[in-house]
């Protein structure tokens, strides 16, 4: 049985929802304020299963520690208040939490989760299916302004309607794949839909797509008309001051901005896409939203637009 808190107030919501580019605040308040006492909050590691201390405080003075450290203080809106608050939210900032209390024997704490709005996708190279070892996979996510889903975040997007017959890395080095509607590519018409799982896999040998998850943009996305090859939508961009945009940024400006084009435009990994906020007729064909591929096509062409990304 999990002890009963003596010194900590259980939070009200274990979940704290909120979105790259903001500041968040995990609730951890003292009921009393026992002798000698500290509290520190670290974040568990959903790759590693360890925790990185973040800050410890003692009532008085506080230290910070790790990357988190310089955008991670202590709310102290009361002298029972050691509520952490972390501002910029990052991507990688989602995850656990947990707030000790460090005193003597009677050690205890609370368990927060930091939920950030957002969207999966799925990512491959312009070779091809089943390319990535993971650690290529994670810094393929990096390179789209992303980075590695969660098992977590996986789930839902599936629940959400994500239907995706390859099979991708996530964070924790476990391959999986979802699916809605069930079909003979992706594990027989016989078996419920579901999120497929191959396990744990081997890191470096092993080789898959990826699972990619994005949130807000501090920035936005357009469109320019024409008919460019890749170098040339590249030097479009960068006239009116901006860049060619990310596989990421495209998703998050779909799933945030519901940016609707029914226009193919390069990006910068050299795949051709165009995101779909409102599907109809000879858009697509598809009845559902989403972010529609045209592949990687001959950088030469002066086929397409282009989408540009101007932060802020």
């Amino acid at each position: 049985a999990t002890p009963r808190l003596q010194y900590l107030l259980e939070p009200l919501h274990a979940v704290v929802h909120t979105w790259r580019g903001a500041t968040a605040t995990l609730p951890c308040v003292l009921r009393a304020l026992p002798r000698g006492y500290r509290v520190r909050w670290s974040k568990v590691e959903a790759a590693s299963y360890g925790e990185r201390v973040i800050v410890v405080t003692n009532g008085l003075a506080h230290k910070s520690y790790g990357p988190l450290g310089p955008r991670a203080r202590l709310r102290q809106s009361h002298r029972f208040d050691a509520s952490l608050t972390i501002a910029d939210v990052a991507l990688e900032d989602e995850g656990r939490y947990r707030c000790q209390l460090l005193n003597g024997l009677e050690d205890e704490s609370v368990s927060l989760m930091l939920h950030l709005e957002g969207v999966v996708f799925p990512y491959q190279t312009s070779t091809g299916r089943y390319q990535f070892n993971y650690h290529e996979a994670k810094r393929a996510c990096e390179q789209q302004d992303s980075r590695l889903a969660t098992y977590q975040q996986l789930y839902r997007a599936w629940t959400e309607g994500l239907d995706w017959c390859n099979a991708g890395w996530v964070l924790d080095g476990t391959v999986h794949y979802p699916v809605i509607n069930a079909r003979e590519p992706c594990g027989g018409r016989a078996l419920l839909p579901g999120l497929r799982t191959y396990g744990a896999r081997d890191k470096q040998r092993d080789r898959f797509d990826a699972f990619c998850f994005t949130s807000a943009l501090n920035g936005h996305v357009y469109f320019l008309r024409g008919q460019l090859s890749f170098e040339e939508a590249a030097r479009a961009c960068r006239s009116r001051g901006a860049a060619l945009a990310k596989v990421g940024q495209l998703y998050s400006a779909w799933k945030f901005s519901r940016l609707d084009r029914c226009d193919g435009g390069w990006l910068a990994d050299g795949s051709v896409r165009y995101p779909i906020a409102t599907p109809r007729p000879r858009c697509g064909g598809l009845p559902q939203p989403g972010v529609r591929s045209f592949g990687f096509p001959n950088k030469g062409l002066r086929t397409y637009g282009t989408y540009c990304f101007a932060g802020t």
